[in-house]
């Protein structure tokens, strides 16, 4: 019976490289066919990487992805790992170009696959606007990607790629692909689908399937959380289902740190659309079959798709926030008349401007826009005596949130006693708008370097 093995390297931009590592030396001890993924895209990255593009066309990539590339590189090649990355991001022909200078005269017959097609940037405005619509005409378009399935990357397998960098491709079809490519399973096998996309969804996220994410002191406790192991899945060609993580790494994977995982982001159990099957796991099953072991089956699957989510990251706005802190006797207190001397001056200066006012150690993770929560949390709090007053703000005038973040440092000298750590930041604010766009309107392709 044949069974491959996929190990996930990382599961966002600024994961962990070492736990990449000791990963791929995991799989270069392992028999059979064996690969490894890395996913360094989230929903805000695909814009800032635009955005660094268009300042220097040599960049646009993961800004970290050769952190991870560079360590494994000779481990995966010499083992014959091949490398499946969405970290190509806005340009994944700069760092085709990249990899293959820094290579040099090393591995010189590697072949390096580019998969393309999910930048709807070259697309013509009004065609794009048959599906995405910008709203505000102060906005600017920044990024325009869908989220494209597997095919790319199993056709790249197929014609000999030993790493294959990928723009939006979602996240579970990291792994779809080779599982596609290694067994021979067909795309419109949708039971076989589902199983590959459910080893995907498992391992995107890297670390939370293996105690990332997860741990709760005394409910729920992980070994040596400081030194998790990335998660590796061994698919059968029957369909077979193991979770796994690095030897001798730290974290587990048990039913509970898979269940979790297994339902994270999982909008509609019984019909996740994904681009490569709409996924059911209604009748799902998660067994415990050994020591950070676990086996998953009763996956089902549907026919997928007509549609693919299209994500545009869109220009604007401006973010700005600023902090404050309280500490002693009366610090609430004081933080409470912070908050209202800067609620009064702010409708004087900013009339219909609706600032965020959280204070840190009374309400902030569980506070509303309005601070309807904050004000039920004053008139309950106990006296704490380390407050922190944080405001933010988003408008279209950065002018204006620069006046309105110097009366959080006016406060020095015009609030109550002994306010002090003042911080002001402002920045960039992308918004994103997600469209449906039909399949038939994307053409995904390859590029070799």
């Amino acid at each position: 019976m044949t069974t491959i093995h996929i190990g996930c390297g990382a599961g966002f931009a600024n994961d962990r490289p070492d736990a990449g590592l000791r990963l791929a030396q995991d799989l270069a001890r392992r028999s059979g066919r064996r690969y490894l993924m890395y996913e360094l895209l989230a929903e805000r990255t695909l814009a800032e990487a635009q955005l660094r593009k268009q300042a220097d066309p040599r960049a646009g990539y993961a800004a970290r992805l050769f952190d991870f590339l560079q360590p494994v590189l000779d481990t995966c090649i010499e083992a014959g790992i091949p490398i499946v990355t969405n970290g190509g991001a806005a340009n994944p022909r700069a760092a085709a170009e990249r990899l293959r200078a820094e290579l040099g005269g090393r591995h010189a017959g590697l072949r390096i696959a580019c998969v393309l097609g999910d930048d709807l940037m070259g697309m013509d405005r009004r065609r794009l606007g048959q599906w995405l619509d910008l709203g505000d005409p102060r906005d600017e378009l920044v990024s325009a990607n869908v989220y494209s399935g597997a095919d790319g990357i199993v056709r790249a397998l197929d014609e000999g790629a030993a790493i294959v960098l990928c723009g939006r491709v979602a996240d579970p079809s990291l792994a779809v692909g080779p599982i596609r490519h290694a067994l021979g399973w067909a795309a419109d096998d949708w039971e076989r689908m589902a199983i590959a996309t459910v080893a995907g969804h498992l391992l995107e996220c890297c670390t939370q399937a293996t105690g990332g994410y997860f741990a709760h002191p005394g409910l729920k406790e992980v070994p040596d959380p400081a030194n998790l192991g990335c998660p590796i899945a061994e698919v059968a060609a029957d369909g077979r289902l193991v979770i796994t993580k690095t030897a001798g790494s730290g974290g587990c994977v048990s039913e509970r740190t898979v269940k979790e995982q297994l339902l994270y982001e999982v909008h509609d159990p019984r019909r996740y659309l994904t681009p490569d099957v709409v996924l059911d796991l209604g009748a799902a099953r998660v067994e415990a079959i050994g020591a950070d072991r676990v086996a998953v089956g009763g996956i089902h699957g549907h026919p997928r798709p007509d549609t693919l989510k299209g994500l545009a990251g869109v220009r604007g706005l401006w973010f700005g926030e600023a902090e404050i802190s309280y500490a002693g006797a009366g610090a609430v207190a004081r933080a409470r008349l912070a908050r209202e001397i800067l609620l009064q001056r702010f409708d004087l200066l900013a009339p219909g401007v609706q600032p965020w006012i959280d204070l840190a150690g009374v309400a902030s993770l569980f506070n509303d826009a309005r601070g309807d929560y904050l004000a039920r949390r004053l008139d309950l709090a106990p006296e704490v005596d380390d407050v922190r007053v944080r405001v933010g703000l988003v408008h279209r005038d950065r002018a204006l949130i620069e006046t309105l973040l110097a009366e959080v440092e006016s406060l020095y000298t015009n609030g109550p006693a002994g306010g002090g750590g003042v911080r002001r930041h402002i920045g960039e604010s992308i918004a994103t708008r997600d469209f449906l766009i039909p399949r038939e309107a994307i053409e995904t392709r390859l590029e070799w370097y």
